[in-house]
C-alpha cells in the first residue's frame, strides 16, 4: 500500500510541476518559448501517460485508508464519525494552508469536503456502494458529452490570444513579492472550486467507495499472488488506456471537453495496469528493491505532497530561485524525477528516526485530539494507522 501510494505521489508530481513552473498550463495553453518538437514531445507524453490518472489512483487510496482508519478507531475504542470529522477538518486546514501559501491546485482540501460524503455512507453494503460509484462516474462522463455537445467553450473561455497574454501576465506575478505570490495563488480559487464540484469531487467520491470496497475485501493483502488477474488488468487496461491516453493527448488535453471525455473514460483502465504491472514488479524475486524504495516516499505521503509545492516555490517563484517560465518540458519532467528521487532519500532517513512525517504527526494529533503515543514501531506496522489518506 505505501509502495503503491509512492508511486502515485511521482505521477502526481510529474503533472504538478508543469503549474508551478508557468502559468501557461493553468490558462489552457503552451507556453510559445517552448515550442520545439521535443517540448511538444514531452507535452504530449505528460498528458497521455500522467494527466488524470494518478489523481485517480491516489483517491482509490483514499478511500482504501478511510477503511484503516475505521479499524483503528476500533482498535482504540473511539468513535469513528467524530473521529473522522477532525481528521477531515484537519486535512481541510492544511490544504487551504498549501492553497495560500504554496500551490493554488491543491487536492486536500477537495479530499477533506467529499469525505463527508463518504462518511455518510461508511455503513453501506458493497453493492451499494459499488452501484453508486458507477452512477456517479456515469454521471460524469454524461455531463462532459452534453458539455462537449451543446456548449460553446468559446462563450465562457478567453481567445487563445487572450489567454496568451493572461499566461504571461502571471507568469510574471510568479516571479513577485510573497504578496504577489499568495494573491496569484487565491486568484485561482474560483476556477478550483468549479473543477472540484464538476470533475474532481465526483470522480473522487466514486473513487472512494470503490477503494473502501477493496479494503473490506483486502484487495491488497492477496492481490499479489493473483498473477493471472493481473495479466488479464494489464491487458486489457493498456489496450484501452494507452490510446484512450494518447487520443486525449492529441485532441488537445484539457483544452478539449470532448479529450477530457476520452481521458476520463479510459484513464481508469491505464491507472490499473500501471498498478497491476507495480504489483507484479514488486512481488517478483527481484522486485523487493522498488518495494523498499517506494514504500517510505508513500509512507509520509502528506509531508511528501506539501514538501513537493515547497520545493516548487523555492525553484519558481520570486521568492527562490525565481525559475518560473525559464524551464523547458523535458526539463520539468527531469527535474520531477530528481526531486523525487531526493524525497525517496530524505524519507528513507526519516522514517529510522521518526515514527511519522511532520505532516501525518499534525493531523494525527488534531484527528485524535492528543499527542500520539511511543508506541512500538511493530504495532505501528501491525495497525496500519501510521497511513495518509
Amino acid at each position: 500500500m505505501d509502495a503503491v501510494r509512492g508511486f502515485a505521489l511521482l505521477g502526481i508530481f510529474v503533472v504538478n510541476i508543469t503549474f508551478m513552473a508557468s502559468a501557461y498550463p493553468g490558462n489552457l495553453v503552451d507556453d510559445p518559448s517552448f515550442s520545439t518538437p521535443i517540448d511538444d514531445a514531452a507535452r504530449f507524453l505528460v498528458a497521455a501517460l500522467f494527466s488524470m490518472k494518478f489523481y485517480l489512483l491516489f483517491s482509490l487510496l483514499f478511500g482504501y485508508s478511510f477503511v484503516l482508519q475505521m479499524d483503528a478507531a476500533e482498535r482504540a475504542g473511539a468513535s469513528f464519525a467524530p473521529r473522522m470529522l477532525r481528521r477531515s477538518l484537519g486535512l481541510f486546514l492544511l490544504g487551504a494552508g498549501h492553497i495560500v501559501l504554496l500551490y493554488g491546485g491543491d487536492v486536500l482540501t477537495t479530499y477533506a469536503v467529499v469525505c463527508l460524503a463518504l462518511l455518510a455512507m461508511h455503513r453501506v453494503r458493497d453493492r451499494t456502494a459499488l452501484l453508486t460509484s458507477g452512477v456517479i462516474y456515469a454521471f460524469v462522463v454524461l455531463s462532459l458529452v452534453v458539455s462537449a455537445a451543446l456548449l460553446d467553450r468559446s462563450m465562457f473561455m478567453p481567445s487563445h490570444d487572450d489567454a496568451l497574454v493572461t499566461a504571461a501576465a502571471q507568469t510574471q506575478t510568479m516571479l513577485g513579492s510573497p504578496v504577489e505570490i499568495v494573491g496569484h495563488h487565491v486568484s485561482g480559487l474560483e476556477l478550483l472550486v468549479i473543477q472540484a464540484a464538476s470533475l474532481q469531487g465526483p470522480t473522487a467520491l466514486a473513487m472512494f467507495l470503490l477503494g473502501m470496497v477493496a479494503a473490506r475485501r483486502k484487495l491488497f493483502t492477496t492481490l499479489g499472488n493473483r498473477t493471472a488477474l493481473l495479466q488479464r488488468v494489464q491487458w486489457v487496461g493498456f489496450a484501452v488506456g494507452l490510446p484512450g491516453g494518447a487520443l486525449f493527448a492529441l485532441m488537445g488535453g484539457d483544452t478539449n471537453t470532448w479529450a477530457t471525455t476520452v481521458s476520463v473514460v479510459t484513464a481508469p483502465f491505464l491507472t490499473a495496469a500501471y498498478v497491476a504491472t507495480l504489483i507484479r514488479m514488486m512481488h517478483a524475486p527481484w522486485g523487493a528493491c522498488v518495494r523498499t524504495v517506494l514504500a517510505p516516499v508513500g509512507r509520509i505521503a502528506l509531508t511528501n505532497y506539501l514538501g513537493q509545492s515547497l520545493v516548487g516555490i523555492i525553484l519558481f517563484s520570486g521568492i527562490g530561485l525565481g525559475l518560473a517560465g525559464r524551464v523547458s518540458p523535458p526539463l520539468l519532467v527531469l527535474l520531477a524525477l530528481v526531486v523525487f528521487a531526493v524525497q525517496v532519500m530524505v524519507s528513507a532517513g526519516w522514517l529510522r528516526r521518526h515514527r511519522y512525517g511532520p505532516a501525518e504527526y499534525l493531523l494525527r494529533c488534531f484527528t485524535n485530539w492528543s499527542r500520539p503515543g511511543a508506541d512500538s514501531r511493530a504495532l505501528v506496522c501491525h495497525s496500519h494507522d501510521h497511513r495518509h489518506d
